[in-house]
């Protein structure tokens, strides 16, 4: 059974940091693109950062790029976004989903998916 296991949301301050991880259990990890998706309040789920099974490309949304890092440890089958100069419009439900061919501007198309974790971002 595929588990998709998401931890590192929590409460900070504007302009503080958080590192989100994400591991795949029973999963052939190195076999799939991976992304990071966001569902904010009154909004549709986004996707924030993906990339590819290899790591060597990747895409980040206009609105945290310079601030997040996506990366991933394909020995550990873990993938991580490190979120820095965090604003409260960051604020949000974040899922890690995986994917044989990623589509980070498509939510449908993604085979698991995590169970999220909160990060909120307080002014």
């Amino acid at each position: 059974q595929v588990q998709v296991l998401t931890s590192g949301g929590g409460v900070v301050q504007a302009g503080g940091s958080l590192r989100l991880s994400c591991t795949g259990v029973g999963l052939p990890f190195d076999d799939y693109g991976m992304g990071w998706f966001r569902l904010a309040p009154g909004k549709e789920r986004e996707g924030v950062s993906c990339l590819t099974r290899s790591g060597d490309r990747t895409y980040y949304v206009h609105s945290v790029k310079g601030r997040f890092t996506i990366s991933r440890d394909n020995a550990k089958n873990t993938l991580y976004l490190e979120m820095n100069n965090l604003k409260t419009e960051d604020t949000g439900t974040y899922y890690c989903a995986a994917a044989l061919l990623p589509r980070c501007t498509v939510v449908d198309g993604w085979h698991y998916w995590g169970q999220g974790t909160q990060v909120t971002v307080s002014s």
